[in-house]
């Protein structure tokens, strides 16, 4: 395939996601009967998060406190990807970070809530976790060695706000 049909296919691809994001995000919904309700009490939000070279795109970019569901996409074009949610106080780009430019997960003042490892170009995983009133940084962590690229000092991050 020559490079324009690739280019042409690649933007097809990204309006049809980015259409599929604006038509599911944000939802908010009870908690099933029997279930229990997240930290904070009984509501479920689902976000949409679109991974790519080189950002990271939430919709919402905030939920309510509780069950917090983020349904992600890597579209690449060409990397695989990994999401993981950090509770910070921390600017999302004035992380602590290592000598390769990874943001170093264990530094003050930031907690792991959850990840996904590997996803794969044109994939959708899921992770749902409690979320408690405060400040996130949603990001890709991965280090390429053999293209020495940071994917977080690449810009592979974004704010994310949960309220009360």
């Amino acid at each position: 395939m020559d490079t324009g049909r690739k280019l042409r296919a690649l933007a097809a691809v990204s309006l049809i996601a980015l259409a599929f994001a604006a038509c599911s995000t944000g939802t908010t919904s009870p908690s099933p009967a029997g279930a229990s309700p997240g930290a904070g009490g009984g509501t479920a939000t689902t976000v949409a998060v679109t991974l790519q070279e080189w950002s990271v795109l939430a919709a919402p970019t905030s939920a309510p406190a509780g069950t917090v569901t983020f349904q992600v996409t890597n579209t690449g074009p060409e990397d695989v990807h990994e999401f993981v949610v950090l509770k910070t106080d921390l600017d999302p780009g004035a992380l602590p970070v290592d000598a390769n430019g990874a943001v170093t997960e264990e530094g003050a003042g930031i907690e792991v809530v959850d990840e996904i490892e590997d996803i794969a170009v044109g994939t959708t995983q899921e992770l749902t976790v409690d979320m408690a009133a405060g400040k996130y940084v949603l990001l890709c962590n991965i280090y390429e060695e053999a293209d020495n690229e940071a994917h977080y000092t690449m810009g592979m991050r974004t704010a994310f706000t949960v309220g009360e």
